[in-house]
């Protein structure tokens, strides 16, 4: 069975790299996150709409990882096999950052996020060292946490179990291991 993982927080908290550590941990694959390539691509002057724009994309990506991975590992799969899938980005980050930055979230995210299904949430902490690029937008504390605390009450709010992660790298890892192992 494919198992869903998906890595979420704010942006500069190591979601990316904690990705590519357990995908290459695991040995399987991750999804990389769409709006990089989108706001690389288009400017980062983004609007309401584009936002719609980067969810439908974020999703076609997974749905790709999805198959790919699927079909890859097929006869591990129908031996009855786990294979797990980890997801640098979903639909609750869109809501996320459609109600911070416009106050309202597009329909289309609010009725993906209750269709998809995944088996585990990261949701990474504040606790690293904000580390500028030209896509981010948020280096302050502040605003870092504050996003962090919302996110937190999506994952206390669901059923989908999370764990928090925290610490440096290695104890980041060393977490997410744990809990991923305990899924698989």
């Amino acid at each position: 069975m494919l198992k869903k993982i998906v890595i979420i927080g704010p942006e500069s908290t190591g979601k990316s790299t904690l990705c590519a550590q357990l995908a290459e941990h695991f040995e399987t694959e991750w999804c990389p996150e769409y709006a990089r390539e989108y706001l690389h691509t288009n400017g980062t002057a983004y609007e309401y709409d584009d936002l719609l724009t980067i969810a439908k994309g974020q999703l076609a990506l997974e749905d790709e990882y999805t198959a790919r991975l699927e079909q890859q590992s097929e006869p591990l799969l129908e031996a009855g096999g786990h294979i797990p899938l980890f997801i640098d980005t979903d639909m609750y980050v869109l809501k996320v950052w459609s109600e911070f930055v416009f106050n309202n979230c597009h329909r289309y995210i609010l009725d993906q996020i209750n269709e998809r299904r995944y088996d585990l949430y990261l949701l990474c902490n504040t606790d690293l060292p904000w580390i500028a690029d030209e896509l981010r937008e948020y280096p302050d504390l502040h605003t870092r946490q504050k996003l962090y605390l919302m996110y937190k009450d999506i994952m206390m709010n669901q059923t989908v179990p999370w764990v928090d992660i925290s610490g440096n790298y290695e104890e980041r890892l060393a977490k997410a291991l744990k809990a991923v192992e305990a899924i698989l």
